[in-house]
């Protein structure tokens, strides 16, 4: 066993963005989605220092090492290793970014221009625009006379503008003036996140024109400041992230929603972790700006390009150019579940399973309306993690309130960054009569599940019930990979209520004979299979692990799966972002192969798939294998007992395992190798839709 046994966690994140910038830097990728890809890239890592580098931070202002939790590096020596690895992306991102500008305006006639750029045509309409659209919008700080700074925005955009004034009349006769160092006055001004970034602005040639906002202010400074008196003014884009975590209060007087919504209006006061600039920004305006912000070493300081907030690309204008985007597919349909029929008589009849977004999510919308309506249904219950802006399931369940039904929903107030979100629809579902859950003392519930009561023609009461990889976004179904089966299986569903009882009586933690729940069993009943393999594969008889997986951080997992590859087993794993596990390595891992996909979707679905001496286990799981999801969230692993359902599952493994052009290999290196292409071509998410289509196919034959 080698002493390195484990990928930091952090790093490893960090080498999941670069495999999103990659697909950025892919020049089979359709070049507006590329831009995309560099919006994701810089989201991700907006979101990474809010929590992740937030977190490392804090443990090294602690003046702890955080050595055993960070993989045996030090916390200081991991935030200098971060901010290194992120100087280094970024730069990388800003040469694919001029890559692809110079390729639009090339090839296609799209042209993004800065201020310099604008033509004499074009002049009255960036005028006139920043007059009516941007100058009401703007907040403008100037700084020289402040004590102290108003606290700046978590992950807003500003110029920070240097003006160089004119000495005052009576001092220019004297000669020496000319050598005295000139007063400069410094502002911030707030890039609106209420405008569109991106203009599109008028064109008398058969090119088409995109200026970005911010050079559209850089345009008009001098409309905003013909108040001062100066001899030269430039402005460099800054931008200041921000701790991110909720220090939820304690006092009992307050309701829960309460607490979190103070806590999320509090995160504009969290202690700034990451500090971007323009590298070309002047050295005496930086480091006023840095001492006026408190920035310190503890921060991680990026230089940067002209622009920030690339977070925004992920919005570009598609400007009706199809060669530019991605192919648009049809979602298919269930084969065998019409949405024009009852969905709950047709799961009364068999389990049917949903792979969004090669079929349609809208079998979830559809279960949920006809259970809104049908009189016979009298309860329904309900997990929600993160809902669509605007929420056909919330409007669903509401819907089934004002019909009579039992609606118990329990929401989760702390799923990062949809807080406020989920406030307002858990204030908007109270009103209308909805009963609520607010989680776990202590834990999140991330499990994704509903079942419903309705009484049958016999007047007993059957259960029918759905559980999910994924969230219930009618958005996200559409850009994320996912399963959801759907069930009337009564031993699955009963239990799935015995979750529900968990949320509101806590102290009483149930046994299960099929789902496997975190944080109570997941952990052991992982093992235990894993520790089957074993046995099958010493014993001779057929053995192997199959995962697929967002993220695979737990050393004692890790470790367990080691053991297995030592005893032989053949280890596949598939893991989309963060994986500490490092395959390959004699002695320790060599049975163990790992690659990551990163394509047009995000693959989400989290799969388990144990050869169990040839009659194979088949999980889906909204868990993924790490210390929280095994130990600090309610988690549900819904086991595949229909036969085609689970050989439709491990058909989607392999088809994703043969991926050979968008796949990436795992090694101890950590360099994103993408895996050899041998002949025939195989692209995974192309092959399973292709999957899907014959599926329909025979399906009518």
């Amino acid at each position: 066993m080698q002493e390195n046994k484990y990928i930091n966690r952090e790093l490893s994140w960090l080498q999941f963005n670069n495999r999103v910038l990659q697909e950025a830097e892919d020049e089979s990728v359709p070049l507006i989605e590329r831009l995309r890809f560099l919006g994701i890239f810089s989201n991700n890592l907006d979101e990474f220092f809010k929590v992740r580098y937030a977190t490392v931070k804090r443990i090294d202002l602690a003046g702890k090492t955080g050595k055993s939790a960070l993989g045996g590096i030090k916390a200081s020596k991991l935030l200098e290793d971060i901010t290194k690895e992120v100087i280094k992306q970024q730069s990388e991102s800003l040469k694919i970014l001029d890559k692809i500008q110079h390729r639009l305006r090339d090839e296609h006639g799209i042209c993004v221009i800065n201020e310099k750029e604008v033509s004499e045509s074009q002049q009255k309409f960036v005028k006139d625009y920043f007059l009516s659209q941007v100058s009401p919008a703007l907040v403008t700080i100037v700084l020289n006379d402040l004590e102290e700074l108003p606290s700046l925005k978590d992950s807003a955009a500003y110029l920070a503008v240097t003006m160089e004034m004119k000495a005052p009349k009576a001092s220019r006769k004297i000669t020496n003036i000319v050598s005295s160092k000139k007063e400069r006055k410094y502002v911030l001004i707030e890039i609106p996140r209420s405008i569109e970034r991106f203009v599109m602005l008028p064109s008398d040639d058969d090119k088409r024109y995109i200026i970005i906002l911010d050079d559209l202010i850089r345009y008009n400074l001098n409309s905003i400041f013909n108040i001062f008196e100066y001899e030269n003014i430039s402005a460099h884009m800054i931008k200041i992230t921000r701790d991110a975590e909720l220090d939820i209060d304690s006092d009992l007087s307050k309701s829960f929603i309460e607490k979190i919504s103070e806590s999320v209006k509090d995160r504009i006061k969290g202690d700034p972790v990451r500090f971007v600039y323009d590298k070309n920004i002047d050295k005496d305006t930086l480091k006023y700006l840095m001492n006026k912000m408190g920035i310190d070493h503890a921060d991680s300081i990026i230089p940067g390009g002209r622009y920030h907030n690339r977070r925004d690309y992920m919005g570009f204008p598609r400007l009706g150019s199809k060669e530019l985007l991605y192919d648009t597919k049809e979602a298919m349909p269930i084969p065998g579940l019409a949405l024009q029929t009852s969905l709950i008589n047709g799961v009364g009849k068999k389990d049917y399973l949903l792979y969004a977004p090669y079929q349609s999510f809208s079998y979830v919308v559809k279960f949920l309306r006809e259970a809104a309506l049908d009189p016979r249904v009298k309860t329904i219950k309900i997990t929600i993690y993160r809902l669509a802006k605007i929420s056909h399931i919330a409007s669903s369940l509401i819907n089934a309130v004002k019909n009579g039904k039992k609606v118990l929903v329990q929401i989760e107030l702390r799923a990062r960054f949809d807080e406020a979100a989920n406030i307002k629809y858990a204030e908007q579902m109270q009103r209308e009569g909805v009963k609520l859950i607010f989680g776990v003392p202590g834990l999140k519930v991330h499990c994704k599940t509903c079942v419903i009561e309705r009484e049958e023609s016999n007047g007993k009461l059957k259960k029918y019930g759905f559980i999910s990889t994924g969230n219930f976004n009618e958005s996200t179904s559409k850009l994320y990979t996912d399963y959801t089966l759907f069930t009337a299986n009564q031993e699955i569903l009963k239990e799935v209520n015995k979750v529900f009882d968990f949320f509101e009586t806590n102290y009483k933690v149930s046994k299960y004979r099929h789902l496997i729940v975190s944080p109570h069993y997941t952990r052991a009943t992982l093992y235990k299979l894993i520790q089957t393999e074993i046995d099958n594969q010493l014993q001779g008889k057929p053995a192997g692990i199959k995962l697929k997986l967002n993220s695979l951080s737990d050393y004692p997992m890790i470790d367990k799966l080691y053991q297995a590859s030592r005893a032989g087993v053949k280890v596949k794993l598939i893991v989309r972002g963060i994986n500490c596990l490092i395959p390959g390595v004699p002695g320790m891992s060599e049975n163990i192969e790992s690659i990551s996909i990163i394509d047009k979707y995000l693959e989400h679905p989290r799969i388990y798939i144990f050869e169990n001496a040839g009659n194979a286990k088949v999980f889906i799981s909204s868990a993924d294998l790490m210390n929280r999801n095994l130990d600090n969230r309610v988690e549900i692993a819904c086991p595949i007992y229909d036969h085609d359902i689970k050989q439709e599952i491990i058909d989607g493994f392999e088809i994703s395992w043969s991926d050979n052009v968008k796949a990436r290999v795992f090694s101890e290196k950590q360099n994103n190798a993408y895996r050899k292409k041998t002949k025939p071509r195989i692209r995974s998410q192309e092959a399973l839709y292709d999957y899907y289509v014959n599926k329909n196919e025979n399906f009518k034959q």
